[in-house]
C-alpha cells in the first residue's frame, strides 16, 4: 500500500518535479504537504498523538519507494525519523503533546545537529556546550553539514555540559533549540550535489534555551543518540537501495532499447551479467535493511544489522550508478539522460551519515570481536 501510494504521488511529484525545486527557497513543499496529508510523516508516531503507530519497517519501505522514484528527501529522514523518534521515545508528555501532532501534520519540522567541524567521525569529541543557567541552558559552539536547517522550526542538537575529552561519553545531552533563537546563525555550505535541500553551518553564540527543551535526561544522551543513529542508518540504507533501483532501471531500459550491430546491447553478457549481479546486491541490501528495521521495532539490538545494511546498500548503489553510466556510454554524462546526476547522491551515502571505514571498524570490533583499532 505504501509503494502504491508513493507511485500515485509520483504522478504529480516525481523526478521532474523534484528537479524543478532545486534552488527554490521553499523546496519541494507541495510534496512534503502531500506526504503529510497521506499520513506518511506520522508513521513512527503513536495513534494517540495523531500518527499511524507503525515502525521503522514501514518507514524503510517509504524511503525506499520515494528514492525509487528518484525523489530522495533527506529532510524526511532528519525530521520524520530522527526528530520524531527522539520525541516519541525520550520526550516528556508535554513535549510530545506540543510537537508530535505538529510534525505529523507537516505544520512544523525539526532537523538534527550532531556533526562538528573539528570532531570528524568521533561524534563524542563535542565542543558545543550547554551550560545550565537557572531555568535555561546557554549554548555555544558550531555544527556543520546540517540538512534542512533553513526549513526547520527547531534543531535537535547534541550538546555537552563541558568540552568532551577523547573517548568520553558522559555529560552529553539533547536539546531542542528553536531555529529562530537569538544568537543562532546559519550559513549555507556549498556542496556539489544537486537537490532541493541544503546543508548548513550553524554558530551558537550564547543561545539561551529553556530547560524544558531538554530531551531525555541531562548528560544521558549517548545511548539515546545511538538509538536514533541506528534509525538514521536504516534510513540511509533504504535511500541507497531506492536510488540504486532507480538508476538500474534506467540502465536496463537503455540496454533494451539501444541497438548496436543489429542487437540490443543488453543481449551481450558483458552488460547483462553486471546488471544481474548489481540487482542481486541491491535486493540483499534491502533485506538487511528490513531485518534491521524489524529488530529496531521489536526493541532488539540492531546496531550490527543497521551498519551492515547501510554499508551494503551504499556500495551496491554506487556500483549500480557507475554501471548505468557505462551502459549509457557518452549519454551517461548528459543531463538529458539524468544518470550522472544521481552519482553525487549515491557517493554521498558511502560517506554519510557514517563512513564506510567506521562501519567496518564497528563490524570488526563489535561483531567479529577483533581488537579496537582507534
Amino acid at each position: 500500500m505504501i509503494r502504491e501510494a508513493v507511485a500515485r504521488l509520483a504522478q504529480r511529484y516525481g523526478r521532474s518535479y523534484w528537479l524543478s525545486t532545486i534552488g527554490r527557497p521553499e523546496g519541494p513543499e507541495e510534496h512534503w504537504q502531500a506526504l503529510a496529508e497521506g499520513g506518511f510523516l506520522g508513521l513512527l508516531v503513536p495513534a494517540e498523538q495523531g500518527g499511524a503507530g507503525l515502525g521503522m519497517l514501514e518507514m524503510e519501505t517509504l524511503l525506499e519507494a520515494l528514492s525509487e522514484q528518484g525523489t530522495p528527501l533527506l529532510f524526511l529522514i532528519v525530521s520524520a525519523v530522527m526528530g520524531t523518534l527522539a520525541l516519541v521515545r525520550h520526550g516528556t508528555e508535554e513535549q510530545r503533546r506540543a510537537w508530535l501532532p505538529e510534525l505529523v501534520s507537516g505544520r512544523k519540522r525539526v532537523c538534527f545537529a550532531l556533526t562538528e567541524p573539528d570532531a570528524g567521525s568521533n561524534s563524542f569529541r563535542l565542543s558545543t556546550t550547554a551550560r545550565r543557567d537557572g531555568d535555561h541552558y546557554v549554548v555555544n559552539g558550531r555544527k556543520t553539514y546540517i540538512s534542512g536547517a533553513d526549513r526547520a522550526d527547531a534543531i535537535l542538537t547534541v550538546v555537552s555540559g563541558e568540552p568532551v575529552a577523547e573517548g568520553k561519553r558522559k555529560g552529553i545531552s539533547l536539546l531542542l533549540i528553536p531555529a529562530d533563537a537569538p544568537g543562532l546563525e546559519m550559513r549555507k555550505v556549498p556542496v556539489a550535489i544537486e537537490g532541493p535541500e541544503s546543508q548548513f553551518l550553524l554558530f551558537f553564540d550564547d543561545v539561551r534555551v529553556p530547560a524544558a527543551n531538554l530531551i531525555g535526561r541531562e548528560g544521558n544522551a549517548a545511548a539515546e543518540m545511538f538509538e536514533v543513529l541506528n534509525a538514521e542508518r536504516i534510513s540511509g540504507a533504504a535511500a541507497a537501495v531506492g536510488l540504486g533501483r532507480f538508476v538500474l532501471d534506467k540502465a536496463v531500459r537503455y540496454a533494451n532499447e539501444r541497438v548496436v550491430w543489429s542487437v540490443p546491447i543488453g543481449a551481450h553478457q558483458g552488460l547483462a551479467h553486471p546488471l544481474a549481479a548489481v540487482k542481486s546486491r541491491l535486493e540483499l541490501a534491502a533485506l538487511m535493511a528490513q531485518k534491521a528495521a524489524w529488530l529496531f521495532d521489536h526493541g532488539r539490538p540492531a546496531g550490527a544489522e543497521s551498519n551492515m545494511a547501510k554499508y551494503e546498500a551504499a556500495e551496491a548503489a554506487i556500483e549500480a550508478c557507475d554501471l548505468a553510466i557505462e551502459v549509457h556510454g557518452g549519454n551517461g554524462f548528459s543531463r538529458e539522460f539524468d544518470v550522472i546526476t544521481v552519482w553525487p547522491w549515491v557517493r554521498l551515502l558511502r560517506t554519510a551519515p557514517v563512513s564506510r571505514e567506521m562501519i567496518l571498524n564497528y563490524i570488526g570490533e563489535h561483531v567479529l570481536g577483533l581488537p579496537r583499532s582507534y
